[in-house]
């Protein structure tokens, strides 16, 4: 019997560096080539050390490697196969091809709005791979945040060219698309999770035991995640058309049409989200913490009355 405990990341979330490496093997790219069969056979293998504590042939590394294949392509909850563009592992290829088209095609209303909607189309599957299953998503909240964080990104942008044409030098142009999608990200993410926002999210003491739910915290998770996921895109939407002006004024570049920079910037994103995307999850710890007496005052009540030495409790954030 082996004492490995799989129900939490291999290297703890204590430390930032920690969860980037927890979070660098989960979003791994190279899983999404994974055939069906090696899903499936990493899925065996974490559920017989499950039932038995039986280490795999290869130890603990092939446990690990085994747990976070799995966890890449199977819905926590469900332990359902999640459709490949919608899974965690497809967050970076994914993202540079729609990065890519966002920053080659900006100028135009047109443009502006089909990179927007391919965007959010992106998003919306994304949260959907990854709803909840205890409480999912009703459909009517899916379409509404998918409309309006589209409107809010395509209204956003075509604003901003409009303000940057006769005002700003090129360069700044090319930060429009980032705007963009900054604005739909702060409008999906708290529409993605209005009902966290009018039912609250679980708070637990140290050992994981329910006290109650909170809007308070429900609304600083929120705002956590929305930073998180700005952060991961920040880095390649802001240095990539800055390494494209310098690229354009290069031989190679003179004459290249839209594709040839589309290509480029897709490559230069993709590079940039290898890093980005772990990085953002890893920002904050899953795990949150707030005092009891920042929380509503009939919960802080409830919790004292329980447990007068209680002064910190906890809630999942989310991703």
């Amino acid at each position: 019997m082996s004492d490995v405990d799989i129900t939490k990341p291999r290297w703890g979330t204590e430390t930032f560096l920690s969860r980037y490496r927890h979070f660098f093997h989960l979003t791994d790219p190279l899983n999404c080539f994974k055939s069906s069969g090696q899903l499936d056979s990493a899925k065996q293998i974490v559920q017989a050390y499950k039932a038995d504590g039986v280490l795999p042939r290869g130890g603990q590394d092939a446990l690990w490697d085994a747990k976070y294949l799995y966890d890449s392509a199977f819905h926590p909850e469900t332990g359902e196969k999640q459709n490949l563009i919608g899974r965690m592992s497809c967050q970076v290829p994914g993202g540079m091809i729609i990065t890519g088209i966002l920053l080659a095609f900006y100028k135009s209303p047109l443009e502006i709005f089909l990179g927007q909607w391919l965007n959010q189309s992106f998003n919306a599957l994304v949260n959907f791979t990854n709803r909840s299953g205890d409480k999912p998503l009703p459909k009517c909240i899916i379409v509404a945040a998918y409309i309006t964080a589209t409107s809010a990104a395509t209204g956003t942008a075509i604003g901003f060219n409009k303000i940057v044409a006769t005002r700003a030098p090129p360069l700044i142009g090319r930060f429009v698309p980032f705007t963009a999608v900054a604005a739909a990200n702060a409008v999906n993410i708290p529409l993605m999770r209005s009902q966290e926002l009018r039912e609250g999210v679980v708070i637990t003491d140290l050992e994981g035991n329910k006290l109650g739910t909170s809007q308070i915290a429900a609304k600083k998770a929120i705002s956590t995640v929305t930073f998180s996921r700005i952060c991961i895109a920040a880095p390649g939407m802001l240095m990539t058309p800055v390494i494209m002006q310098h690229l354009e004024k290069q031989k190679f570049m003179k004459g290249a049409g839209k594709l040839k920079s589309c290509g480029i910037q897709t490559l230069l994103v993709g590079l940039f989200l290898l890093g980005a995307v772990p990085m953002g999850c890893a920002l904050f710890p899953q795990r949150q913490s707030v005092t009891v007496d920042e929380l509503e005052e009939e919960l802080a009540a409830k919790i004292r009355e329980r447990n007068r030495t209680l002064t910190t409790v906890y809630y999942n954030k989310g991703l």
